[in-house]
């Protein structure tokens, strides 16, 4: 169960648009609007912490962006679109994060399933640009989760080996170098993903 992602996904749109990241859709969107915000769950939603978490960071970004002379936001103008093939190189690669599955971790140990899954979020934000503060490969591979015991958890090898290549992503490279492979191709060298 989770939040219901069409209705997530209309409040982002409409926050974007407020922030000037996307096309305005209806009305700007305000911090109480945001606070206020409930949704429907359903089998197949949106990760309930994952959502919770980046709405908070939305709530800040709208409290601090800048105003005018008149005291009302100034909405920023724009960001120039990637170019088509980038966009699509890495919408691709975000939702192959999304459909990454770790094994259990060992043991009854591994790594915080919702710090993960956040950070995942994270990942993906930063690959469809839908983010001021982007994850660099340092960042990627700084990451650090809480490690659980005698509940569920994920396979900390799994976790490390995959970040790892994320950040080999993040790295700036020539274009067509697609260091990323899917881990739902069966490959041997997908790490077992």
């Amino acid at each position: 169960m989770g939040y219901d992602p069409d209705q997530v996904d209309l409040l982002v749109r409409r926050i974007e648009g407020t922030l000037g990241r996307g096309a305005p859709e209806g009305e700007p969107v305000t911090a109480d609007e945001i606070r206020d915000a409930r949704f429907r769950t359903r089998l197949g939603g949106y990760n309930e912490v994952a959502v919770d978490f980046a709405l908070e960071a939305f709530i800040v970004a709208i409290e601090t962006r800048p105003t005018g002379a008149d005291g009302r936001p100034v909405v920023p103008a724009r960001r120039a679109a990637p170019e088509e093939p980038e966009r699509e190189e890495n919408e691709d690669r975000a939702a192959r994060v999304e459909r990454v599955a770790f094994r259990p971790g060992r043991l009854g140990m591994g790594y915080n399933e919702d710090e993960v899954d956040a950070f995942l979020d994270r990942i993906v934000a930063t690959l469809r640009g839908t983010t001021d503060t982007p994850l660099t490969p340092g960042d990627v591979r700084a990451a650090r989760f809480a490690t659980v015991m005698l509940r569920p958890g994920y396979a900390i090898a799994e976790v490390d080996e995959f970040l790892d290549e994320l950040a080999d992503v993040l790295e700036p490279r020539p274009a067509g170098d697609d260091a990323f492979r899917d881990p739902s191709a069966g490959d041997e060298a997908s790490r077992g993903l």
